[in-house]
């Protein structure tokens, strides 16, 4: 598919040189990086003020809409990652359901973290919308659900535009049964997936990637039981996953948020998967795979530096570990025919606090890998990840060129 990219004039930039874009179009896929508020020599703006922090990453996303000819009501998710508490997470979805208006009620993933990767910063905010390349809507079911965890009105918990569907963060939030026991928690969440998902006529089968985030100390501890619960809601081959630790959610008791992307299958274009010889695997048997390509797209799981024992490779070594996880992830495109020049968005989780040095070191190897320009991106700083000493975790979406 044809390729625009966006990085306006004035729009916020990184203190290092990167290929990286604000924004890229495939098709009738449009996909930012992480919105900040940054100006264009990368210092942070508002330091400690999050409703102006929101206000002016949002603003940074209009812009990149406009120049890629699309606007707010083409919107289908955004992902907020924040610094915060409950109070907070209220405020900010009641601000960007002002901002974004009452058309597109896109759905909503709301991440809070300890910090973000710069010092003061506090939000940051990333966006998909879908609009046909010769300018028309793309027709859309937008719903909220009974027995789901709560939403201003703006937002959905499911949304089907095209084949393509979105959830919100599916979660024990509002549950009778919503103890902070995390097994309990996740059978909640993945069954109320099941509901959303058949309310726009999907099915498990048809999720083509999950992110979960969940609660956990720094060893690990509790991500086993949990992923096997997840895992026998879906078949084998199952979708491409990204699994995220954190120490806690805004919610007090909360244990785990899961959304998902799901391609609905219309028989024409069976699903590929993906999974390269020798690739590294988890320490219990899941049905995920590596990636999936679904009508033209790829999505990649969280890829890292483990072998196939899921024994961590260069212990501790960011710049190492970048490298492996990297050449995984072009690994697992080539089984599809796909390079690293076909990837459109990329996400990175990574072991670190704010600071602008752990960011930059491995942000300039990932930006090195991209022939300019470059995909959207998106970094963001955790505690821990599931394996001690695995440092940095890369997952990424791809379009294949129409002659592949």
């Amino acid at each position: 598919m044809a390729r625009r990219y966006s990085f306006p004039e004035g729009h916020w930039d990184w203190p290092v040189k990167l290929t990286h874009q604000h924004a890229v179009r495939a098709g009738d896929l449009i996909f930012t990086g992480g919105q900040v508020d940054l100006d264009d020599q990368g210092t942070v703006r508002n330091i400690g003020d999050l409703p102006a922090q929101c206000a002016n990453a949002m603003a940074y996303m209009e812009a990149l809409f406009s120049d890629l000819d699309v606007d707010f009501d083409d919107l289908v998710r955004l992902v907020v990652y924040y610094v915060g508490d409950a109070a907070d997470e209220t405020r900010l979805l009641d601000q960007l359901a002002l901002v974004i208006g009452t058309k597109a009620r896109p759905v909503i993933s709301m991440i809070n973290l300890p910090e973000l990767c710069y010092p003061g910063m506090l939000v940051e905010i990333e966006g998909v919308a879908m609009r046909a390349p010769d300018g028309a809507r793309i027709e859309r079911q937008s719903l909220q659900l009974e027995d789901m965890p709560p939403l201003p009105a703006a937002f959905s918990h499911v949304l089907r535009a095209g084949d393509m569907v979105f959830t919100s963060d599916m979660s024990a939030e509002g549950s009778a049964e919503g103890a902070a026991e995390i097994a309990l928690q996740t059978s909640i969440a993945m069954d109320r997936l099941g509901r959303a998902l058949a309310a726009v006529g999907a099915e498990y089968s048809d999720v083509v990637k999950i992110n979960v985030f969940y609660c956990d100390d720094l060893n690990g501890s509790n991500w086993e039981e949990p992923a096997r619960i997840r895992a026998g809601y879906f078949p084998d081959p199952g979708p491409a996953p990204t699994g995220i630790s954190l120490p806690a959610f805004a919610q007090p008791g909360l244990a785990t948020r899961i959304s998902v992307t799901a391609i609905c299958d219309s028989g024409s274009e069976p699903k590929q998967f993906s999974w390269p010889d020798g690739h590294w695997n988890w320490t219990t048997p899941l049905p995920y795979k590596h990636g999936n390509l679904s009508h033209g797209v790829i999505h990649i799981g969280g890829q890292v530096a483990l072998d196939s024992g899921a024994n961590v490779l260069h212990p501790g070594d960011m710049v190492a570990q970048t490298r492996i996880a990297m050449d995984n992830l072009s690994k697992v495109l080539a089984e599809f025919g796909a390079t690293l020049d076909n990837v459109v968005k990329v996400t990175t989780f990574y072991q670190g606090s704010a600071s602008a040095e752990t960011l930059h070191e491995n942000l300039l190897i990932r930006s090195g890998s991209y022939a300019a320009p470059g995909p959207a991106t998106t970094g963001i700083p955790v505690p821990a990840l599931v394996y001690k000493d695995m440092v940095i975790e890369i997952e990424a979406i791809a379009v294949l060129d129409e002659d592949v």
